[in-house]
């Protein structure tokens, strides 16, 4: 019996070395199925600890798992990052609470925490890496396929919307699209719980899906990916999210930057004509379902220059960090004055620490940290982008290579969400680090087996 057991627990961990799983792996999955949970009702009340779960997992993590390895270029910034945190709970007068500030230090911590821990999986080797970037093309393309089913079947493959939504007077009209046939419904949700979210795994679909099917030569898997990239522009028109569309441009434009600076011409002509042929194709698709209020909103983008249209929209916010808070916190407002932190552990009894509104990053930087805290951000994003960079031009990296254009065309959009809403307070800047670490990790990983293999023969 024992025998037995023993063996099909052999078995088993057979079969996921075969999948070159790591814990890189298993926190993605996590993450995906605690989104997942949130949208059912009957367990609403779990709500606020799910929400927390996903982010104490990267905490668990970064105390369980050994720190070995080389380390990521960016982690001495995140350590002064975590260190103007610290001061700022200690020293600042006008923190909310003392649990909200602790809180918000330790989401910043649990934010990077992937730069710290991925660096101990000895098994993100280049293999694993790729597995790695089809486990998160498979979770966002299924939820950019529910935003697809959500429009053509409306009310069917909806879940649970957000509470605070429900529970808010913003939304409205704003929240819902009018479709060709008039029917009116909820913007694209995915497998999330907010109106208008599954533009975001419309963005990762379609990107994912491209590299894929570039470095893929199977044709069935070809298909299968500009289906998803297919799908994913879909729901980026339908969710009338502008800023997602520009982006997903911009990363193209830097992936295609890759591709011309490595001398990869063949690749770079496929994708320019494939995605161009996606984006007009898609267009008319999304025209052809959702009607007048698609078409009027996806032009507004041309209806200005670049400048004016940001000015108009998100540029506000930015205009305004400059020009009002940052002469009045230079040094930071004080940890726990804005967001779900303050939602969830905020005390706004004390009329000097009342809570602070923030769309996007760097609203929410400067008044966490005020200017410090700004730059060193910056270092350790233009460290992570750097670092892509130079594995995406390595040629001794084969066409491994490839995925660190990738990751550098992702890093790119990243960056230039920073300019829309705060994505380093989400889950989606958790993936941010995870991805390059796994991608720094790997590289060096595929350089240890080339010179293994060298000295063997």
């Amino acid at each position: 019996m024992i025998l037995k057991a023993s063996q099909d627990l052999s078995d088993s961990s057979s079969i996921w070395a075969k999948l070159n799983w790591t814990w890189a792996h298993t926190f993605i999955l996590l993450q995906f199925i605690l989104q997942i949970l949130l949208l059912f009702p009957e367990i609403s009340v779990l709500r606020m600890p799910m929400r927390i779960a996903s982010f104490a997992l990267g905490l668990l993590l970064l105390v369980r798992l050994p720190k070995e390895h080389g380390r990521h270029p960016a982690t001495y910034p995140a350590f002064l990052v975590m260190a103007i945190m610290l001061l700022q709970f200690c020293l600042h007068p006008h923190i909310n609470s003392v649990t909200a500030a602790a809180a918000q230090c330790a989401m910043y911590l649990a934010i990077f925490s992937p730069l710290f821990w991925v660096r101990s999986l000895k098994k993100i080797t280049p293999s694993s890496f790729e597995s790695l970037i089809f486990l998160l093309w498979g979770i966002h393309t299924l939820s950019a396929s529910f935003g697809v089913l959500q429009v053509y079947f409306p009310g069917s493959f909806q879940l649970a919307l957000s509470t605070v939504i429900q529970n808010s007077t913003f939304g409205g009209e704003q929240l819902l699209i009018t479709l060709a046939n008039g029917q009116q419904v909820y913007r694209p949700m995915g497998l999330t719980d907010r109106p208008g979210g599954a533009a975001a795994a419309g963005f990762y679909a379609f990107m994912f899906g491209v590299a894929i099917a570039l470095k893929n030569k199977n044709p069935i898997l070809r298909i299968a990916c500009l289906g998803s990239a297919g799908i994913g522009l879909f729901c980026i028109y339908l969710s009338q999210v502008r800023s997602m569309l520009v982006l997903a441009a911009i990363s193209m434009i830097f992936f295609a930057v890759v591709l011309l600076r490595t001398g990869q011409i063949a690749r770079l002509m496929v994708m320019a004509s494939g995605v161009t042929a996606l984006f007009v194709g898609t267009f008319s698709w999304a025209i052809a379902i959702g009607g007048q209020s698609t078409l009027q909103r996806i032009s507004s983008l041309f209806a200005a220059s670049p400048e004016e249209v940001y000015q108009q929209n998100r540029g506000y916010f930015l205009q305004a960090t400059i020009d009002k808070l940052l002469p009045q916190y230079p040094l930071g407002a004080g940890l726990g004055r804005w967001g779900m932190i303050n939602n969830y552990f905020g005390d706004n009894t004390d009329l000097v620490s009342q809570p602070l509104w923030v769309e996007i990053q760097w609203t929410g930087w400067l008044l966490d940290g005020g200017v410090p805290l700004i730059f060193a951000y910056i270092v350790a994003l233009l460290l992570a982008c750097q670092t892509a960079w130079k594995i995406a031009i390595n040629r001794k990296l084969g066409d491994f290579a490839l995925w660190g254009g990738l990751i550098f065309a992702y890093d790119i959009g990243t960056v230039a969400i920073t300019f829309n809403y705060p994505i380093f307070m989400s889950q989606g800047g958790m993936e941010f680090w995870l991805l390059n670490t796994a991608l720094f990790v790997a590289a060096a990983n595929s350089k240890i087996l080339d010179n293994k293999s060298s000295r063997t023969v």
